[in-house]
């Protein structure tokens, strides 16, 4: 059984890649570039850096550094120094780069393939490859980043806000619906 899943997983991802590939072509950008832009585009503030992104890809950080490089110089992301230290360069997605985004993932034949299922059929779906993603994560040993909602450091105070109970910052309710490298269960 495992053998078939691990096909039709294998499968779906090729797919996917090829028509991310071919729709990244328009701007020049290889899937790397791509995937990265994507990885920025879900990400909050703590984990927003180029050390992020190469953890998240799992890539070398010279490989990382020249695919942010291309972003840039395409206007599809921008640096921004931190506000409370300096030492930390943040990564942000331009208005561009979430136009291209928000017209190319989740790719446009991936989603009519989706919508062909009933509403159940795509939760019971969503659970599936939930449980098997934290379930492969953490036999290969990489647990991190996972959406802060979910997070056992996220806290909810007396004021009904949220604040990271490992940073002791507070966070946005946009901050929590993103993902985050320090994502502990």
């Amino acid at each position: 059984m495992s053998e078939d899943l691990f096909n039709i997983i294998e499968r779906l991802a090729n797919v996917l890649r090829q028509e991310v590939r071919a729709e990244g072509q328009s701007l020049g950008l290889q899937p790397v570039q791509q995937e990265a832009l994507y990885y920025l585009s879900i990400c909050n503030r703590y984990s927003d850096t180029t050390l992020a992104v190469t953890e998240y890809l799992g890539l070398t950080k010279g490989t990382v550094s020249q695919s942010l490089k291309v972003l840039e110089n395409k206007t599809l992301i921008y640096k921004e120094k931190d506000k409370d230290d300096l030492r930390i360069t943040h990564l942000k997605v331009t208005e561009e780069g979430k136009l291209f985004l928000a017209e190319t993932c989740p790719p446009k034949k991936f989603t009519e393939a989706i919508e062909q299922l009933s509403e159940t059929k795509q939760s019971q779906a969503a659970v599936l490859m939930q449980d098997i993603l934290k379930n492969y994560q953490k036999a290969v040993g990489r647990t991190a980043f996972g959406v802060c909602k979910n997070c056992k450091y996220n806290q909810k105070n007396e004021a009904d806000s949220f604040y990271c109970g490992l940073t002791k910052e507070v966070l946005s309710i946009d901050d929590t619906q993103l993902i985050c490298r320090e994502y502990a269960t």
